[in-house]
């Protein structure tokens, strides 16, 4: 714990974004050059932004299983006044508001309480944005900013039930560690229904991958939402609120919204006519072992990769060597849970020859993919089938 307060002491972050470069990777779109910068407690990651830390995920991460580890899991922050020093001993979380008995938990307090473990993906809403078109302002990231780990911690549900909460309650909303730097930028703060918030699976989570929280990633405490985006899975949590009437802040009512419609989608550069916040995760797949532009030995190709959804799980995926013409079955990988990432693997036959490789996936829920991709204001929630185009000599 000591070391932490060391790595993340005054200039750590300054530090860290200019003396640690790695390189320079150039992504498969406009102005999508991106430096490698090694952050305390991570590998060298493509960084979008250096206060705060914004860092995608290098996509050959993915290939290497369908754990994310630490030191690679991407990092998002809406605020530059992120924590550099916490004292884990003097730590607490509040529950309070609307509840019979206000609480102040300490880590070990939590943990007395009972720890479980959930494999999840945490995916940001903005993920894959840089690839819209026409393109919209926001973080232009490619496939990386997302991942999936163990996390363990406690059920929201059983501190929820130990404050006991009061008739007429609707939502609870959560508040973390890191702040705004000017007085009038909203500080950050995210609500879920009550019912939700008491499902069992939402958690209070310190460790990930079997270590502490890391620090980038939400030390000591992360609100672990399964199946939702990560929007909701508040860093560095310190407050949570019991409510009587529906949480109104603007990282609910105002951002973080999409089309109200089946698709969530728009004719490319018109607004929705009505919104809602954005909630959980639609169906993606991807190949992780070939990229745009390889070239491949033409014969067998064995191809490999990850598929996820919001929680009913991955019951297929296909795969197509003719642009989408046709389709054969992948094979499924182990199964670690309905949130988590699902490996599969396929062997296809090339002749020599330029190819335009799909895969598409279907969750145990009957959704699938789209052919063509979909378009919001805000570049939210991309699943188009992706294509990887290879040549093979």
């Amino acid at each position: 714990m000591l070391r932490r307060d060391v790595l993340f002491g005054a200039g750590a972050m300054a530090v860290a974004g200019r003396s640690a470069m790695a390189g320079e990777v150039t992504l498969p779109f406009g102005n999508g050059e991106r430096p490698l910068v090694a952050y305390p407690g991570k590998r060298p990651m493509l960084q979008m932004t250096a206060r705060p830390p914004q860092l995608e995920t290098p996509f050959a991460v993915f290939d290497a299983g369908a754990i994310t580890p630490n030191d690679a899991f991407f990092v998002r922050y809406h605020l530059a006044d992120i924590p550099t020093q916490i004292d884990p001993q003097a730590f607490r979380v509040e529950i309070k508001g609307h509840v019979d008995t206000p609480l102040s938990l300490s880590l070990d307090a939590l943990k007395r309480i009972g720890g479980r473990e959930i494999v999840a993906v945490n995916q940001c809403s903005g993920n894959s944005r840089g690839f819209f078109e026409p393109r919209m302002a926001g973080g232009q990231l490619a496939n990386g900013a997302m991942g999936c780990a163990r996390f363990t911690g406690v059920p929201l549900k059983a501190v929820l039930e130990q404050a006991g909460v009061k008739a007429g309650a609707v939502q609870v909303s959560f508040e973390g560690l890191d702040g705004p730097v000017l007085p009038e930028t909203p500080d950050f703060a995210k609500a879920l229904m009550l019912d939700h918030a008491r499902d069992g699976e939402v958690m209070l989570a310190w460790a990930m991958n079997g270590q502490d929280m890391p620090w980038l990633n939400g030390f000591p405490l992360r609100l672990v939402v399964p199946g939702f985006y990560g929007t909701y899975w508040v860093k560095h949590l310190n407050a949570i609120t019991v409510l009587d009437k529906p949480f109104e802040g603007f990282w609910m009512k105002t951002a973080y919204r999409i089309p109200d419609n089946g698709c969530a989608c728009t004719e490319p550069g018109k607004a929705p006519d009505k919104t809602v916040p954005i909630g959980r995760l639609n169906v993606r797949s991807f190949i992780t072992n070939l990229t745009d532009g390889a070239q491949v030995t033409a014969s067998s190709v064995s191809l490999r990769g990850i598929a996820f959804d919001g929680g009913s799980g991955i019951k297929a995926v296909d795969v197509s060597a003719d642009d989408g013409r046709s389709w054969s079955t992948a094979a499924l990988g182990q199964d670690l849970g309905r949130y988590a990432f699902r490996a599969w693997t396929a062997e296809i036959a090339l002749p020599p020859g330029s190819h335009a490789l799909r895969v598409r996936a279907t969750g145990n829920d009957g959704a699938t993919q789209p052919m063509e991709p979909r378009w919001n204001p805000a570049g939210y929630m991309r699943n188009v089938i992706e294509t990887t185009r290879v040549r093979a000599t």
